[in-house]
């Protein structure tokens, strides 16, 4: 097989192929869209799952929607210990540029720039000691050559400031007759601060009706997030868990891409396939990879699909469990270690798939003899990092399919 046509893309948020499996999520967007463009009511959207299930993919393909739509879109990564002030400004910023060629009245953008402008520096650090003036990277360089305005959006006080910068934002794509949104990936990131702030301007745009919607994307505890955040924002939302592919979904991820290439897949290949990538899309496109490069020809067959497992398991080790393992320190290593052997014994037990076990934290304090208060360090700091969450009171879980297998096969 010429490696050069390889069509499978095991990459973080790079799209596959064939984006298979995703299809409803494509139609609520899609409805979303039609109903906030008719003036209906409508609720922000947050995708939740574990990683390596294509949320950024997924998030990237909704953004698309929203371009072709002509909606003003901006995208932000959330980073842990950073203020959504300076990445939601940029995002807005891009947004409203989107729309400002079809704007009858520059009048209108530049104020609204003004605004913005303002929002942004207010989380400018003071000036030093002495009356220095801060640092160049401490500054923000919006490259907007409209003075920032006052009074509005610039109070300091975030949940203040947003609710009337994104309320602005809608004014604009209403002069248009067309909407925003602001797509943000890792939202479980967000500070808590800022997680209020943002449902708080979700519920004031909702009761406005006005044309701005939210898109968040994250792992399954977000919605934890956010209700801790404001009670009502579980009804503030419409949430979508995004999950492994079925069995016809994963076999149409791999088949659909193969065909264009006038390649084919014995059914006992896909079989083994399936088996192997337990249906997330990160590994489905891993494993078609690695068995691709290794087949000699069409079809492939399954003896092709175990000669290249053990390579994909390989790259699968190094870079997407290895980096996440080295990462932890040795006493959260211990803690993992405890969590998946629990999720084994769950799993046999109780008839669930180890990868999805959530494991009582109880349970792994009495594994490693430990009181549960001792552990707790290992465990916020676990959580920090993204390498497990709580979905319920007393339990983690890994927030890597295949993390509690692989960590079963690594020497203590």
């Amino acid at each position: 097989m010429d490696p050069v046509r390889n069509p499978y893309a095991p990459g973080a948020g790079q799209r596959p192929p064939e984006l298979a499996g995703r299809g409803r999520e494509l139609d609520v967007f899609d409805v979303v869209l039609e109903r906030i463009a008719r003036g209906r009511p409508e609720r922000s959207l947050m995708l939740t799952g574990l990683r390596g299930v294509g949320k950024t993919v997924l998030l990237n393909t909704l953004r698309s929607e929203a371009i072709s739509h002509l909606w003003g879109t901006g995208k932000i990564e959330a980073r842990p210990d950073q203020s959504l002030r300076r990445p939601i400004a940029a995002a807005l910023h891009m947004a409203v540029r989107e729309l400002a060629p079809r704007h009858r009245a520059p009048d209108r953008i530049d104020a609204f720039l003004g605004v913005l402008k303002a929002f942004a520096q207010r989380s400018t650090p003071p000036s030093g000691r002495g009356g220095a003036a801060p640092k160049l990277r401490d500054r923000w360089q919006p490259g907007i050559d409209v003075p920032a305005s006052s009074g509005r959006a610039d109070s300091g006080d975030i949940e203040i400031d947003l609710v009337e910068l994104l309320s602005d934002a809608a004014a604009v794509a209403t002069d248009v007759g067309t909407g925003i949104a602001v797509f943000i990936d890792e939202m479980q990131d967000v500070g808590a601060e800022d997680v209020s702030a943002l449902c708080a301007a979700c519920h004031e745009l909702s009761q406005l009706g006005a044309p701005l919607i939210v898109v968040g994307a994250g792992l399954p505890h977000l919605p934890a997030v956010l209700s801790a955040a404001k009670s009502y924002s579980e009804r503030l939302y419409r949430y979508q868990r995004i999950d492994r592919l079925d069995r016809i979904a994963a076999d149409q991820a791999l088949c659909a891409p193969a065909e264009r290439e006038e390649v084919e897949y014995e059914q006992k290949a896909l079989d083994l396939l399936y088996e192997k990538s337990g249906g997330y899309p990160y590994f489905v496109q891993a494993y078609g990879k690695a068995t691709w490069d290794h087949a000699p020809r069409s079809p492939i067959t399954a003896a092709d699909v175990r000669v290249a497992a053990p390579e994909a398991e390989a790259e699968l080790a190094v870079g997407f469990f290895g980096s996440r393992f080295e990462r932890a320190t040795p006493a959260e290593r211990e803690y993992m270690r405890a969590m998946a052997t629990l999720a084994l014994v769950d799993g046999e037990e109780g008839g669930r798939d180890d990868m999805d076990a959530a494991v009582p934290t109880a349970e792994i304090a009495r594994a490693l003899g430990r009181k549960p208060a001792s552990l707790s360090p290992a465990r916020d700091a676990l959580i920090k990092k993204g390498l497990i969450y709580s979905g319920e009171r007393g339990t983690v879980a890994f927030t890597v399919p295949h993390f509690g297998r692989y960590l079963r096969t690594q020497p203590t």
